[in-house]
């Protein structure tokens, strides 16, 4: 059984930081393109950024590009995304997911952790 856990949320001032972490298990972790979606109170969940499986080609949404990272530890098993310069619409739960390819396409494998909080305050 897939199973994942994010971690690393929490309440920040605008123009802070904050680093998410994801570990992933049940699955050969090195075989999956990995992603972070989020999802805001009465929004759809939407994809953030996504990293093929050996983290040499990543991908963002318009609206985090250039203040967010995604990376990933292939021998931990750990996917992050560092995100700076944070605005108060970045504020959402926020989701790490195990694509159904080892390159990022428009396909998920539907297990979801619990996500972790950002909130971010003006």
């Amino acid at each position: 059984q897939v199973l994942v856990v994010e971690s690393g949320g929490g309440l920040v001032q605008a123009g802070g930081s904050l680093r998410l972490s994801c570990t992933a298990s049940g699955l050969t972790f090195d075989e999956f393109a990995m992603g972070w979606f989020r999802q805001a109170p009465g929004k759809q969940r939407e994809e953030v950024s996504c990293i093929n499986w050996s983290g040499g080609s990543t991908s963002y949404a318009n609206s985090v590009k250039g203040r967010f990272t995604i990376s990933r530890d292939n021998a931990k098993n750990t996917l992050y995304l560092q995100m700076n310069s944070l605005k108060p619409e970045d504020t959402a739960m926020y989701y790490c997911a195990a694509n159904m390819y080892a390159y990022c396409s428009g396909s998920w494998l539907e297990y979801w952790g619990q996500g972790t909080q950002v909130t971010v305050s003006s």
